[in-house]
């Protein structure tokens, strides 16, 4: 994907004296704020909402956090809802228009048909309801709650702090939800037309090449799930740390086309 958005990247060295070298630290706190931080600006609030006023942004903070170690806890796997509470903040935002000023995470529409029903937003009605509830018992609009969920999520899993603020507003319904399309496609039947398409979704948003790639490095977290998007298996070796090993992982080691899975031959999509 990096060469074929026709990218030069300018790769930190990735060995050093002391083991955890500064560069990667530099090219993380880059993902994240040239990243996340840029989209979280991209992302209207109305800031005289009275839902403010009411909000308990500590509690609220703590009680996502403890969702996660709840999560991972349960689940005994090392995996968690973390990377699923990013995965919901960002389709909540990633939906913006900076043109026209439409979509975005103000309105918090995701619970209602369109754009619960959406193919991009699969596999996440669970940690919706999970957060609203949240939302509910802490005086949180629910469009806040899936943005900060994003946020305390990436701060549990070992990245940095992201700057946020409340104050976004909730809709009634679904009747002003952007039309569909407007997240992502990991597939458009060629390179050629995948990389057309990234191209269009992020540029709409305000993004440039350069962000395209650092919003990629999120793909650290987590991992596919056939039922969700056709594809299977973790990014990473550690799908629930915030990390360099996306990028790592995708220079370093040599790739090859899945044919089977689970002793049987792989019918999904090419991965």
């Amino acid at each position: 994907p990096v060469r074929a958005l026709g990218i030069r990247l300018r790769l930190f060295r990735l060995q050093g004296s002391s083991g955890c070298p500064r560069q990667l630290n530099q090219l993380r706190t880059f993902i994240m704020f040239r990243g996340l931080s840029t989209l979280a600006r991209l992302t209207p609030a109305a800031l005289a909402a009275p839902a403010v006023a009411l909000c308990d942004e500590k509690s609220a903070r703590g009680a996502l956090a403890d969702l996660i170690d709840k999560s991972e806890a349960k689940r005994g796997d090392g995996t968690s809802l973390g990377p699923t509470m990013v995965r919901l903040a960002w389709h909540s935002a990633g939906t913006f228009c900076a043109r026209t000023g439409t979509g975005g995470s103000d309105g918090g529409r995701m619970k209602y048909c369109p754009e619960s029903a959406w193919g991009a937003n699969a596999g996440l009605a669970d940690v919706r309801a999970a957060v609203e509830k949240v939302a509910q018992d802490h005086g949180l609009s629910r469009a806040d709650a899936y943005t900060l969920a994003g946020v305390v999520a990436v701060a549990q899993m070992g990245g940095p702090e992201v700057p946020w603020a409340a104050g976004r507003s909730d809709a009634a319904d679904g009747s002003t939800s952007p039309p569909d399309g407007r997240l992502p496609d990991a597939d458009k039947g060629s390179l050629g037309g995948t990389v057309a398409h990234l191209r269009a979704i992020f540029y709409r948003m305000g993004f440039d090449d350069r962000d395209i790639v650092a919003l990629s490095g999120a793909h650290a977290l987590g991992r596919c799930h056939e039922e969700a998007s056709g594809y299977w298996g973790p990014w990473t070796f550690a799908e629930t740390t915030f990390s360099n090993e996306y990028f790592r992982l995708l220079l370093a080691e040599t790739w090859t086309l899945k044919t089977t899975h689970n002793g049987r031959t792989w019918n999904g999509p090419d991965q």
